[in-house]
């Protein structure tokens, strides 16, 4: 055994005394099934103490030549599988955690040139009669053991992304780093297997990435792998059960995060009936590993997440000044779902360019979850809104709730269809916005809709929804979990008139496209007047008109 080359099962023996163990064995079954295949390169990405170095020690310990690892799985859930030890002790492991290589002092140059080095000792070790051209360079070493012996590796990186997070703003070393990766894993008849774990999904150059061979398995997208991403329900509920823990707390301060499964059909499934139907998907409520064991050890039930993180962390992002992104957090704090692309992100912990990949960014972190199926985000749990009701604390923080708190009243009185009331909130409302103004219509509309921010809480609002004689302004449609509020169908009038505006809503049959909400429908007409004069009791630029249909 060496360092760096088959270090052996010492590690997953630790994980297995532990008090508290969660058996996650059979996510070797699905690793075993893409082997040598084009397939076999997977890069799983999951926030911290998510159980990714777990995964590692497990995966060291299985497939390492010389482990003498029988005893550890064969009476574990990997065992239920047919063929479950065919690949035990069949490769030559190398496992690396990339943050024992990449320090502040020396270059990303002569970080890795240390990592080949180290590596290519361990195998010359092993290898003491093969003939190598040069041990400096791992990719040659790597072929020249294959060529003489057919042995192939099976190569673990724990914390791939520390260059993304040590290093944040070397982006010629992560460059170079990045294309090592490449050239070292891809297309080499040496490696049977790469997986590299980290908290950020692989870095991204524009819109391609250079180490595009590899399958992604993150928050946002698990696939296969999502069951073994945190501890499920099931394994929850048993761990309450055995210590005599109140499950519904567990369950309020720790679960969450959602996400979904795609089960591939068995090979013996009938290949017409596949194709007419499909394998299900199934979905996955996870907990945060490490809170868990914390909670159901001591039976303290409170915010471990700290442990792992400062709050200084999430503050730094979500201070950032991206429009939209301070009011967005004041939504999700209130229990809402926020409709966000999470596509553009880059995969790193600097390139931000508005206010999603922000948002992206900190459902990687594990302080937002993803549902994949309405592409929404979420604070997934107590713990987290702990964390960020301490991020949030500092003044500057006040303004925002505030115009939260009115935009929440801004609703109310739309709902109850309160004009006078709409038209003042409104006001006060541009008021505030000292540095925006109504100069057009599309102004207005950009206005109106930050005024109602807080409707995302509950609708779907959708901007210039088609009517078919023309297009409303902006269209709040009920979300799943509020059926019972209005939905709202608002047109704009910049100096026309709110009544203007709402002959207009009864004259092109706005209502007619929503008619499975008739009966709880409000039509909203507002109005702003530049030249309102200021010498009129009850001065407004804003009027307002709602009916219900």
């Amino acid at each position: 055994m060496g360092i760096y080359l088959n270090p052996g099962n010492q590690q997953f023996i630790k994980d297995l005394n532990s008090p508290i163990y969660i058996d996650k064995t059979e996510m070797i079954s699905c690793l075993n099934s893409i082997l040598n295949t084009q397939r076999m390169y997977v890069s799983v990405s999951r926030p911290r103490r998510f159980g990714k170095s777990m995964a590692v020690n497990m995966l060291s310990a299985y497939y390492g030549r010389g482990a003498d690892s029988r005893e550890l799985f064969k009476d574990r859930k990997l065992n239920r599988h047919d063929g479950w030890d065919k690949y035990l002790a069949a490769f030559d492991v190398i496992r690396l955690t990339l943050t024992d290589f990449i320090k502040s002092y020396s270059s990303m140059e002569s970080s890795l040139e240390r990592m080949q080095r180290l590596i290519a000792r361990d195998i010359k070790k092993a290898y003491e009669k093969v003939d190598y051209y040069d041990l400096n360079d791992i990719v040659q070493t790597m072929g020249d053991v294959y060529a003489d012996t057919g042995r192939q590796f099976v190569i673990l990186i724990d914390e791939w992304d520390a260059v993304f997070r040590e290093r944040k703003e070397d982006k010629d070393g992560q460059k170079l780093y990045l294309d090592f990766l490449r050239s070292w894993l891809k297309d080499k008849p040496y490696v049977a297997l790469a997986y590299m774990t980290g908290i950020l999904p692989i870095k991204k150059y524009g819109k391609h990435s250079a180490l595009n061979m590899f399958d992604e398995y993150s928050m946002t997208l698990p696939m296969q792998l999502a069951r073994f991403t945190g501890f499920t329900e099931e394994e929850v509920r048993e761990l309450c059960l055995e210590y005599g823990r109140d499950y519904d707390k567990i369950k309020e301060w720790y679960d969450g995060y959602l996400v979904s499964d795609i089960i591939p059909p068995d090979p013996g499934y009938d290949r017409q009936k596949r194709l007419d139907q499909p394998p299900a998907q199934q979905r996955y409520h996870l907990y945060s590993p490490l809170s868990v064991v914390q909670a159901v050890s001591t039976g303290l039930i409170r915010n471990y997440w700290n442990k792992t993180e400062s709050y200084e962390a999430l503050a730094e992002y979500i201070r950032m000044d991206y429009d939209g992104l301070k009011e967005t957090v004041a939504v999700l704090m209130n229990g809402a779902r926020v409709k966000t692309n999470l596509d553009h992100f880059q995969n790193d912990m600097t390139s931000f360019e508005n206010r999603d990949d922000v948002l992206a960014l900190l459902v990687h972190l594990g302080y937002l979850g993803y549902d994949d199926q309405t592409e929404e985000i979420f604070i997934p749990n107590r713990e987290i809104l702990d964390e960020f009701k301490t991020s949030t604390g500092t003044s500057e923080w006040q303004p925002v709730f505030e115009s939260f708190r009115d935009s929440l009243k801004l609703l109310e009185a739309t709902w109850q269809q309160d004009e006078k009331l709409v038209a003042e909130y409104l006001e006060q409302a541009h008021d505030k916005a000292a540095n925006m103004t109504y100069n057009s219509e599309a102004a207005l509309n950009y206005a109106i809709r930050y005024a109602y921010y807080a409707a995302q809480k509950y609708y779907t609002i959708l901007p210039e929804l088609d009517t078919g004689k023309g297009y409303a302004d902006v269209t709040f449609l009920p979300s799943p979990g509020f059926p019972d509020h209005p939905a709202l169908v608002v047109e704009l009038k910049y100096e026309q008139g709110a009544q203007t505006g709402l002959d207009q809503i009864r004259n092109r049959n706005y209502p007619d496209r929503l008619a499975h909400y008739e009966g709880n429908i409000l039509l909203v007409a507002i109005s702003y007047e530049k030249g309102a004069s200021g010498n009129k009791p009850g001065f407004k630029h804003h009027t307002c008109r709602i009916q219900k249909v």
